[in-house]
């Protein structure tokens, strides 16, 4: 099994690579997916939350109103770390539960918004980064997803900045490019991650 850890800013396309990964054969874990779940009405981490932030953060049907809690936490980092903390142990156990299901030579994509700002490259046997720049970002925040460019602006500022994750990754994929031209990269980079995956295993990242 090859764990690959794949991220990149918000906007920067992450989920358009991982949507192409899946189609050559990866096995996708999501972590923003996952954070869903882990939050979905009647769970412990959906209890835990209106705990830390009052039930001014569900929707009317109980739900978790999530433009609510965003407009909350991504303005204040000591209540996201707060969120974070509920959150994050809740999906690293079901990605674990999800990871251990694959086949022994899977390629194993795993998409985590925050592996650069969380310290998780170690973690893998490799990092892809999915890079844009911040002006696209922000174009595709406020135009494709209806975000303010208030709330777009808040929401990148409070993840690592472009050069933090360029100096984790160890591929790149450019993603200010045509659809045809992002495709053609992906195909490369499906390539190199089959060819590693049929490699003796080797050291964990931090150990190299």
């Amino acid at each position: 099994m090859l764990k690959v850890g794949l991220t990149g800013g918000i906007g920067a396309g992450k989920s358009e690579v991982s949507r192409l990964l899946v189609e050559h054969g990866a096995v996708l874990i999501d972590a923003d997916r996952i954070a869903r779940e882990v939050v979905a009405p009647g769970t412990p981490g959906l209890a835990s939350v209106v705990a830390a932030f009052g039930e001014e953060v569900l929707a009317e049907d109980g739900s978790l109103d999530r433009p609510k809690l965003g407009s909350i936490v991504f303005a204040d980092p000591e209540r996201l770390a707060a969120l974070n903390a509920i959150v994050h142990p809740l999906v690293g156990e079901r990605s674990r539960a999800l990871e251990e299901a694959a086949a022994d030579d899977a390629v194993v994509v795993h998409d985590v918004p925050l592996l650069t700002e969380n310290g998780l490259a170690p973690l893998y046997d490799l990092v892809i980064v999915v890079d844009a720049d911040p002006a696209t970002q922000l174009d595709r925040l406020v135009r494709l997803r209806g975000m303010t460019e208030q709330d777009a602006r808040a929401r990148m500022a409070a993840q690592a900045t472009r050069e933090q994750r360029r100096e984790i990754a160890d591929l790149v994929i450019d993603n200010d490019v045509p659809l045809d031209r992002l495709r053609a990269r992906v195909d490369e980079v499906w390539a190199e991650l089959t060819r590693r995956a049929r490699e003796p295993r080797r050291s964990p990242r931090h150990q190299e």
